[in-house]
């Protein structure tokens, strides 16, 4: 499975998780947030998404393991893949019909949202 997890580029961007090389995924407090999180698997696919400031699909990354130990605060580390030659808007989301039924748009506040294959393909798409 792959998903999308949301950041505010002003305080965790792509760039910063770039320049990082890898980093724990965390700060997540909403309960299906969090299930998503420890549903993870190594090897799983995900894009790196900016919201409020750009709100847009920037790039791709992965997931390099998983800890679920403590169900509250799973300790997911993520490495980049690469930037999106395009960068997808929410605009363009919206719009898309793979994204019709998607959870993104009826909960929107949620930070880690599971992607079905075609809509994982649309987002990496030129």
């Amino acid at each position: 499975m792959a998903y999308l997890l949301k950041t505010e580029p002003t305080t965790y961007s792509f760039d910063d998780l770039v320049r990082d090389g890898e980093t724990t995924w965390d700060g997540i407090s909403n309960p299906t947030a969090l299930l998503n999180l420890r549903s993870m698997k190594p090897g799983e696919k995900l894009i790196i998404y900016h919201s409020n400031v750009g709100k847009a699909a920037i790039g791709t990354a992965k997931v390099v393991s998983v800890d679920a130990a403590n169900p509250r605060d799973p300790k997911v580390r993520i490495q980049p893949v690469k930037r999106l030659k395009q960068e997808k808007s929410l605009d363009d989301m919206r719009a898309a019909p793979v994204f019709k039924d998607s959870i993104l748009f009826r909960q929107f506040r949620l930070s880690v949202v599971p992607l079905t294959e075609a809509q994982y393909d649309w987002l990496t798409s030129s």
